[in-house]
């Protein structure tokens, strides 16, 4: 595992965080097709920095935490920035703000900023579905694209991912309990694979 942060996989989880203040500055300002192709950019460096990582071999332990805490920050602000604009209903923000809030007090809590819980699959197959959903949801904005389907299958993938967050949720909530009992009983703090966020995309 790298130690540096310059890693060609790091850059990409950067434009991640640099594209999401772009996406809410141009749903502020109406412009909702660009705002689409933003989201779709956003979206497609979560696969893109895991891919990197695993090709050349670029797994670092700062793109460990990095790659994540981006996950978590686009999907809550892009969130917060639909219901605001009223693209989305407030129920979208509540179930992903909600559960991670809790998961974060509880990880203080427990481990303090030691504990990185490994992406799970559900985890994962999550993430996927928000950021399928989002740019579908913000499409039927753009005019020419307002068919009532397309509105349809959007709302079907983030309610599809919204409960896979809950499900995501209650493992890691749950992962973290059995991580903490296993550390109290072995009286210091462990390093196996439940305790690390592994870059898988």
């Amino acid at each position: 595992m790298l130690a540096t942060a310059w890693t060609l996989p790091n850059a990409v989880t950067l434009v991640r965080f640099l594209g999401v203040p772009l996406f809410v500055w141009f749903i502020v300002t109406n412009q909702y097709g660009p705002a689409v192709l933003t989201l779709v950019l956003v979206g497609s460096t979560d696969w893109v920095d895991g891919y990197l990582a695993r090709r050349f071999n670029q797994v670092s332990s700062v793109g460990q935490w990095l790659d994540p805490v981006a996950d978590r920050t686009a999907l809550i602000i892009v969130a917060i920035t639909f219901v605001v604009d009223g693209v989305a209903p407030a129920w979208l923000v509540w179930s992903i703000v909600i559960p991670d809030a809790i998961l974060i007090t509880n990880a203080l809590i427990l481990f303090g900023s030691r504990l990185r819980l490994r992406v799970s699959v559900v985890g994962k197959i999550r993430t996927a579905l928000l950021l399928l959903g989002s740019p579908l949801l913000l499409l039927h904005r753009v005019p020419g694209y307002d068919d009532p389907w397309l509105l349809a299958v959007a709302h079907a993938l983030l309610i599809a991912g919204c409960v896979g967050h809950l499900i995501a949720f209650y493992g890691y909530f749950t992962a973290a309990h059995r991580l903490h009992r296993a550390e109290r009983a072995a009286g210091r703090p462990l390093t196996q694979p439940a305790a690390e966020t592994a870059r898988e995309g």
